[in-house]
């Protein structure tokens, strides 16, 4: 008959665990006792702020400094079929006028740089969460283990808040990419004006989501402050054999 395989972990190895586990212990109590209320305060605050409570959208829009070319002479409409034909037939094309350098919306940039920092942090605070609880898992064994499902839905909660943060994350970098080609369509056809107005459209959007960013943020963080805290007894001691503690 084999023998277990048995699984040799040095002294050293074992006491720099320790030394990891103590010091997130320690992060999930300062989470509990003041974070979580505090960063609800926060955006509370923020929430309320006039830039987050916008009115007229069209004070979010930036000034395109993108030519705008005459409009076409009569004779230039009745010559157009002539045009094509010079292009088909490899003369140059009447370009469109030159732009200058054009900067992104300073008003939507200097709120991205206040929200994305929210994101980050609730997103890292969401992992710390998963770590913490997945160390509090006891061994598998039969019994008891109403201590655990709890633990797990609990994890299930927190991976959803943090899968939802990544969605926001996506979000931004979808609106710097779509608003970057919008540009560049108005800024190769000046003459159609509908692509100005899609740019404009894009940072209305984009503003609209940051202020749901704030509310679903501030949401998420009463609801992970209110799951643990309800659950805190049996995420901390499963089994119910020591003595309730963050740590």
């Amino acid at each position: 008959m084999s023998k277990a395989a048995v699984l040799k972990v040095s002294k050293e190895s074992v006491q720099k665990v320790d030394v990891f586990r103590n010091a997130l212990y320690k992060e999930a109590e300062e989470l509990m006792s003041g974070f979580l209320a505090q960063k609800i305060t926060e955006l509370d605050s923020f929430l309320k702020e006039s830039c987050m409570n916008l009115t007229d959208l069209s004070s979010l829009h930036a000034e395109l400094d993108i030519p705008i070319p005459d409009p076409p002479k009569k004779e230039d409409e009745e010559g157009s079929k002539m045009e094509t034909d010079k292009e088909d037939n490899g003369d140059s094309k009447k370009e469109a006028p030159k732009c200058p350098f054009i900067k992104g919306n300073e008003k939507i940039l200097a709120l991205l740089n206040r929200v994305k920092p929210e994101v980050r942090i609730l997103k890292e605070k969401c992992i710390m969460i998963t770590t913490w609880i997945q160390h509090l898992i006891p061994k598998i064994e039969d019994g008891n283990d109403f201590g655990v499902a709890i633990q797990e839905k609990v994890l299930e909660r927190v991976n959803t808040v943090k899968t939802k943060v990544e969605g926001f994350q996506t979000n931004i970098s979808k609106y710097f990419l779509e608003r970057g080609d919008a540009v560049a369509k108005a800024s190769k056809e000046t003459h159609v004006m509908d692509y100005r107005t899609l740019v404009h459209e894009k940072d209305e959007a984009i503003y609209a989501e940051m202020r749901s960013m704030l509310l679903d943020i501030r949401g998420f963080y009463v609801e992970l402050y209110d799951i643990i805290r309800k659950n805190c007894e049996k995420i901390t001691n499963p089994k119910g054999d020591e003595k309730p503690s963050m740590y």
